[in-house]
């Protein structure tokens, strides 16, 4: 499997290993746009891996702070008690940069920004900007591509 998010698409698509096309998400990058330094809020571009899966079997809306769960599960009354939460829900995938200089270390260190893919509450839009530099997904679309995809497996993100 082959990840590709286009930024200017605000689509996920998965691959076979034989370049089939075989899923297509609606997703939100940066509101910042694509860009690789550090404490940017850019979405990082470039080939990357999946690092680390993150949340396996936990209920869809579970709330991760740090990649741990906090026993939370996302709700409105939940959202108006922290307006200001970055909400990570449901499944992470924490990416890593391969490509030295551009987005694997020094001050373009994807995994050290803590770049993922991740769920989001029900309510916030896909297909447009709006993440702080993560790639956002709709938690039934995050519980099945977890599923289907294995640390390891490439991430292609294209402004």
């Amino acid at each position: 499997m082959r990840l590709v998010v286009s930024i200017s698409q605000q689509t996920l698509t998965v691959f076979n290993t034989q370049d089939e096309a075989l899923l297509h998400f609606s997703i939100s990058t940066a509101a910042n746009g694509a860009g690789c330094q550090k404490n940017s809020g850019c979405t990082p571009v470039g080939k990357h891996i999946i690092r680390a899966k993150i949340g396996e079997g936990a209920p869809a809306g579970s709330v991760f702070v740090g990649r741990r769960r906090t026993g939370e599960i996302c709700t409105p009354a939940l959202m108006t008690e922290f307006p200001n939460r970055d909400w990570i829900l449901t499944r992470i995938l924490w990416l890593s940069g391969t490509e030295v200089g551009v987005n694997r270390l020094g001050n373009v260190d994807t995994m050290q920004r803590y770049i993922y893919i991740h769920g989001t509450p029900d309510g916030n839009v896909m297909g447009v900007i709006g993440s702080h530099g993560c790639v956002r997904m709709r938690n039934t679309d995050i519980m099945a591509l977890f599923d289907m995809v294995d640390v390891g497996a490439e991430v292609d993100i294209q402004s």
